[in-house]
């Protein structure tokens, strides 16, 4: 069963988030952090598969504070539209965004230990979450534009973090992921023979068997970290 739902952060902002249900108890909940493309098919479809897997899943509409309903494709016109809503929340004043990401963290709490998985912008949030939320018992980003800048680096998470990248990835240097290795050796970095949104099968940069290996060790590290 899935459908949107309204959440309210803690500075009474109301936005939407899609819950998908699994069939029977959950084991558990994951927060799944969009692209720069909004709560689309894809995020959504991902959400459904969580749920499938036995986990309430739940991927709020971060983009809901600069701009209701963004739903984009893969376009370049797409790309540019999503850079330009992603630069418009990081502009926001702290604690932006990251004040709905706990809200979902903690309607998820509902129903058990909570694990929160990103892609791209997604996968950067996820990174941040780790470090700076609460209630989170394990994180997943996904080539995390932005996570191994020197910034993001000095950050401490709270919670055991599994990190994928890929060695073909034009925006996320190879040199920036060594340093988020040798900085935190207690994250389990992973690269892929694969480019920037391998996970994506609505986008040219799919691979299936990049995705398919990173989906096994994700669902994984969530069966041992939120059991």
């Amino acid at each position: 069963m899935a459908h949107f739902i309204e959440l309210t952060a803690a500075d009474g902002f109301r936005f939407p988030a899609y819950e998908a249900r699994p069939a029977g108890p959950a084991k558990g909940a994951v927060v799944v952090l969009q692209e720069i493309f909004g709560v689309n098919a894809h995020i959504r479809a991902v959400a459904d598969g969580f749920a499938a897997d036995g986990y309430l899943a739940l991927a709020p509409a971060t983009f809901h504070r600069v701009k209701p309903g963004v739903e984009l494709a893969y376009t370049p016109e797409d790309i540019a539209a999503g850079v330009a809503l992603k630069a418009a929340v990081e502009a926001l004043p702290v604690p932006g965004v990251m004040q709905d990401i706990q809200a979902a963290i903690d309607y998820a709490a509902k129903t058990g230990k909570v694990g929160v998985v990103g892609y791209c912008w997604g996968g950067l949030l996820a990174w941040r979450a780790a470090c700076a939320l609460s209630g989170l018992s394990a994180a997943v980003p996904y080539y995390g534009g932005g996570m191994t800048s020197a910034l993001e680096i000095a950050r401490t998470p709270k919670c055991p973090v599994l990190a994928h990248f890929a060695n073909q990835d034009q925006s996320i240097p190879l040199a920036g992921v060594e340093a988020l290795r040798q900085a935190h050796a207690e994250v389990d970095v992973h690269l892929y023979e694969a480019t920037h949104g391998f996970n994506c099968d609505h986008r040219g940069a799919y691979d299936a068997t990049a995705a398919a290996l990173a989906r096994e060790r994700t669902l994984a590290f969530f069966a041992r970290h939120l059991s």
